[in-house]
């Protein structure tokens, strides 16, 4: 972990360089554009770490468990919240949509969308339950790692971590080691966090000047619908878990800045992913807990994109002047309780997966409607990134106070604003 001092001025960092990329974007939009490998870089950077943490994590955490149906309970519990906080975000996305109606007005022909502009989202095969769940299984070890899918490492780290546990004392050795490397990975982390303004400034530049501000005028009103309906999300029903769990809100989301400007930077949860459950531990949660519930959360608890997706559909519906009936909203739904729970598994899995519902609707709202939403979707990610990332935070915490593995006395006490001490070993 970094000191206080240390992540103050590299939240100050990155909100400055947030700044100087829109600016960039704006002004020279030419040379913007040529920022982007900066983003990427970084994001890559993180990513690459993120397979091997959470392995360690998991195998570390479980290993020195002595019940192993420990793991299987807090997973089931995890699930159960995943479930109901993301069914509520969908709710409220639908509501805010048919309430507030941003595409009435805008009147568009089906006839003159471009299908060719979302084929490739069109076309793609969504992942059914069955696949999904085998795709959790890896077809090697090595693949798992390769790839740098969560899910993957995460069911392999689980298998292992029981393995080691189950060999007794002979495992202690191999646990010490993995400590010292989870140490190391840390450290490397620490290094690579000091680019983490670098990275921000080329994504924000690339942003802006590739899709301008301007251009978003007319979509403008769907674009602050959603940005204000993930603040609702976050203030009232995060905060009110926080308030189940014993903790408030407010003092978390301070705890969580530099993560929130990386994340608000690369529009990527991702990117804040090991420092976010270095911070979790550092708060009072069981380390086993937080390895397990933080990837996860990144599989199945994407709270703001499913106030996305619900969003986005009511929106192509109105722009299209198609009414949809409380029934299909109770269809749509039914089928993104589903459906969204592989949006992460692939790339470009957003689209695919409204895609995939639309379809479901028995041609009411056409596949390619979703070009309406593919100009500002980018914008939009920023939203999107940052409600996932607070609710798997408040998810962790949640389910570490259920659980009974959460120091809730040392946890007021670090966001009170006291000295953040190391995780426990």
């Amino acid at each position: 972990m970094v000191s206080t001092r240390a992540s103050k001025s590299l939240y100050i960092q990155v909100l400055i360089a947030i700044v100087a990329g829109v600016a960039l974007g704006h002004f020279s939009p030419d040379i913007a554009t040529l920022m982007q490998p900066f983003g990427e870089g970084f994001v890559k950077l993180v990513k690459m770490m993120i397979a091997p943490i959470i392995f360690i994590t998991v195998v570390v955490g479980i290993g020195k468990l002595t019940d192993t149906a420990e793991v299987g309970r807090i997973g089931l519990k995890a699930i159960v919240y995943f479930e109901i906080l993301t069914t509520i975000a969908m709710l409220i996305g639908l509501v805010v949509g048919h309430l507030v109606r941003p595409g009435i007005g805008m009147n568009v022909d089906p006839a003159t969308l471009d299908a060719r502009a979302v084929a490739k989202y069109t076309t793609a095969p969504h992942l059914g339950v069955a696949d999904f769940l085998l795709n959790i299984i890896p077809d090697t070890i090595v693949g798992a790692f390769a790839k740098g899918d969560i899910l993957p490492v995460l069911f392999f780290a689980v298998l292992f971590g029981v393995g080691v546990a189950n060999i007794g004392e002979r495992g202690k050795v191999m646990l010490h080691v993995l400590e010292e490397v989870n140490n190391a990975l840390f450290a490397v982390i620490t290094i690579i966090m000091r680019v983490a303004p670098l990275g921000a400034f080329g994504a924000m530049s690339f942003t802006v000047g590739k899709y301008g501000i301007g251009a978003l005028a007319n979509l403008g009103i769907l674009m602050v619908c959603f940005y204000l309906t993930c603040a609702l999300f976050i203030f009232l029903v995060m905060a009110g878990v926080m308030r189940l769990a014993g903790l408030r809100l407010w003092p978390l989301l301070r705890y969580l800045r530099e993560e929130f400007f990386i994340v608000l930077g690369t529009s990527s949860s991702e990117a804040a992913l090991p420092s976010l459950m270095a911070k979790l531990e550092g708060l009072g949660c069981a380390r086993p807990l937080v390895g397990l519930v933080v990837p996860l959360g990144y599989a199945f608890n994407l709270d703001g994109t499913s106030i996305y997706f619900t969003m986005a559909i009511t929106f192509i519906a109105q722009a299209l002047n198609i009414p949809l009936s409380w029934g299909d909203y109770v269809l749509i739904l039914g089928v993104l309780l589903l459906t969204s729970k592989g949006a992460a598994a692939v790339t470009g899995g957003g689209f695919i997966t409204l895609a995939a519902t639309l379809s479901t609707l028995s041609g009411k709202v056409p596949v390619t409607g979703i070009v309406l939403v593919l100009a500002i979707d980018r914008f939009m990610s920023e939203a999107r990134a940052i409600t996932n990332l607070f609710g798997n935070s408040v998810a962790t915490i949640f389910v570490a106070r259920w659980e009974g593995q959460l120091n809730v006395e040392l946890a007021r006490r670090v966001l009170a604003g006291e000295a953040v001490p190391a995780p426990a070993e």
